[in-house]
């Protein structure tokens, strides 16, 4: 224990009091930058600060504790079983579910109550409720949550909240006040809690009450996903007097997350339908990231761009200036010198593989060919024999060029981007050495929620099914005839505050794609690094929920099946294998360098 860090310390402690909460010995715990989900026993809570501050530390206690109470009190059977198929209503109900199960620990532990607070405030900077300035613009689920939270604790509302559940108070009290009072009777019971659940949203009209509860009725099944959707749209005109129409587009991606044992913790509204266009966005966002099966697909998909006239193609010295790139590599090396170490010494063996695949090996004593110069001395010293030649063998290792296609997501804000903007950078200086070319490349959008595309759009009385809409920002980080030396400080732009924003992967990976096919080389390989599914609030809220996905696997089936290009990927944290053949999902980070290194000297082990 004395070698351990005070961090490290921590998350033991935190782990052990997480398994005694939930009466569950194998629970595994990690720290994340991104948003904190629960995958099973395995938790992803908040990292604090190196100092251990004291608001960091309570807030990290606040999720540990509630992913143990749901392990502990929540049944995914019973939930499936009473959850609605409609997505606002599902949404509802489930930050309903999330309210027992953390009153059942609240109500019983005043140190638990107190931690829950914390982590529940931190939610609530980041959800829509707390910028809502109309009552369309406040999520349902997340203002119900918070007064279903309310009656069965006791506890007020998080000041951030307040303004936007004020905004709807009145109007679920109205209709439901009998309902959120019953529900504190049937606490310590799911199955009576879900169906007291159940009769409050048909009292807000979120439901028939006369629905009958199909478990395999939920928001997965693509092909009902556009019949919803205009449903939807119908209502909204119809129903005046009911804001859950105004979250149902926002939620629709979000419901089939939910699928299964994950969780995101995450408020369920963060997919708002109608932000300000070119809204910046705040720092505690994190996009939730749907991630479906493949069956789910249709037969054929019409993918299209509202305009791209706002689009752009830049390089990382464009974006900024020459001092704060030199301030922001200077930030990068010092921020993850001790994981430099390992993934060098990794990178250097795989130079020693890829060095040992291009020897040169040579046929001597040949009639022609380069005059072998070892030899001469045998002519001078016996005149009778005649000269020597050699000919150079041709080796196996053919001329490469591989690109590096980089998530500049905001969920990859903080540990992962760093993580991975170091390791791209140590490839490309191996395989430079090894005489492989290196690319490397990023995408995001120019805005949070739309930006210029978005306004265009609003201008043009807002068409139907526009497409994406969103402007796209793909970055040249290293060009692939670039030496690594004047590419090194373009890499420290990904420390950049506000650079990471929203991601659109099928367009970033036809760009990606297209660049390689240019290139001279006989062997192309693209390695996407990502951490999960396309995420774009302004694209989503007016098409289909899967809309963006789809045509991710769209491109991806067309390069893996059609084009000479070598495609892998490496999930951070969300698995990708569902969408790319030769795939890897890393539960953490600090793996990333390891891996980048295996998967490449996977392929070039490789017979080709």
């Amino acid at each position: 224990m004395s070698d351990q860090s005070p961090l490290d310390t921590f998350k033991s402690v935190l782990a052990g009091t997480a398994r005694a909460m939930a009466h569950e010995p194998e629970i595994e715990l990690a720290f994340t930058a991104d948003a904190p989900t629960q995958s099973g026993k395995n938790f992803r809570v908040p990292m604090p600060g190196r100092s251990l501050p004291p608001d960091q530390v309570a807030e990290a206690r606040g999720f540990a504790d509630g992913m143990a109470l749901r392990l502990r009190h929540h049944s995914d059977a019973v939930h499936a079983i009473n959850r609605p198929g409609d997505p606002t209503a599902a949404a509802v109900f489930d930050a309903i579910e999330a309210a027992r199960v953390e009153a059942l620990g609240a109500k019983s532990m005043e140190g638990v109550r107190a931690n829950l607070s914390h982590a529940l405030s931190m939610r609530m900077r980041s959800d829509p409720i707390a910028r809502a300035l109309a009552v369309d613009e406040v999520p349902l689920s997340s203002a119900i949550g918070l007064l279903v939270r309310e009656r069965l604790t006791g506890d007020a509302p998080p000041e951030v909240a307040l303004n936007g559940l004020n905004m709807v108070r009145d109007w679920i009290e109205e209709r439901g006040a009998a309902d959120l009072d019953a529900l504190g009777l049937a606490i310590d019971d799911q199955a009576a809690f879900a169906t007291l659940a159940q009769k409050l949203l048909a009292d807000l009209d979120l439901i028939n009450a006369n629905d009958e509860f199909d478990p395999n009725e939920d928001g997965s099944d693509e092909d009902s996903d556009q019949e919803e959707g205009s449903d939807q749209s119908q209502e909204e005109g119809e129903d005046g007097d009911s804001q859950a129409e105004m979250e149902a587009r926002a939620d629709a991606s979000e419901g089939d997350a939910d699928e299964g044992n994950e969780q995101e913790i995450e408020s369920d509204s963060d997919m708002e339908a109608d932000g300000e266009p070119g809204d910046e966005g705040e720092e505690g966002m994190m996009p939730v990231r749907p991630n479906r099966p493949l069956s789910d697909l249709p037969p054929s998909f019409d993918y299209k761009a509202w305009t791209d006239k706002y689009d752009e193609v830049i390089a990382a010295t464009d974006l900024c200036d020459e001092d704060e790139l030199t301030r922001l590599r200077a930030y990068l090396d010092q921020q993850l010198l001790h994981l430099q170490g390992a993934v060098t010494k990794l990178a250097n063996r795989l130079q020693r593989r890829l060095m040992a695949q291009q020897n040169r090996s040579w046929d001597f004593d040949q009639e022609e060919g380069i005059l072998d110069a070892a030899r001469l001395a045998r002519v001078v010293t016996a005149p009778g024999h005649s000269l020597s030649y050699k000919i150079e063998r041709d080796t196996e290792f053919r001329d490469t060029v591989v690109t590096l296609l980089i998530d500049n997501s905001g969920s990859m804000r903080g540990r992962p981007i760093s993580i991975a903007a170091i390791s791209a950078d140590i490839m490309a200086r191996t395989l430079e050495r090894c005489g492989v070319k290196t690319e490397i490349l990023g995408f995001t959008t120019r805005a949070w929620k739309g930006g210029q595309s978005r306004e265009s759009w609003l201008a043009a009385g807002r068409p139907s099914s526009p497409g994406r809409l969103n402007d796209l920002r793909h970055i040249l980080y290293k060009a692939a005839d670039e030496p690594w030396r004047r590419a090194k400080k373009s890499l420290g732009l990904m420390m950049r505050e506000g650079l990471l924003k929203e991601n659109i992967d099928g367009e970033a990976l036809l760009w990606a794609h297209s660049r390689l096919i240019a290139r001279p080389e006989e062997r192309k390989i693209l390695m996407v690094i990502s951490d999960g599914a396309p995420v774009d609030d302004s694209t989503l809220s007016v098409n289909n929920g899967a809309y963006l996905e789809r045509h991710l696997r769209q491109v991806i089936g067309w390069i893996e099946n059609r084009s000479p290009v070598e495609l892998c990927a490496i999930g951070i944290g969300h698995d990708v294998t569902r969408y790319y053949q030769k795939a890897v999902t890393i539960m953490d980070a600090e793996q990333l360098g390891g891996t980048m290194v295996e998967q490449l000297a996977g392929l070039f082990d490789t017979d080709n």
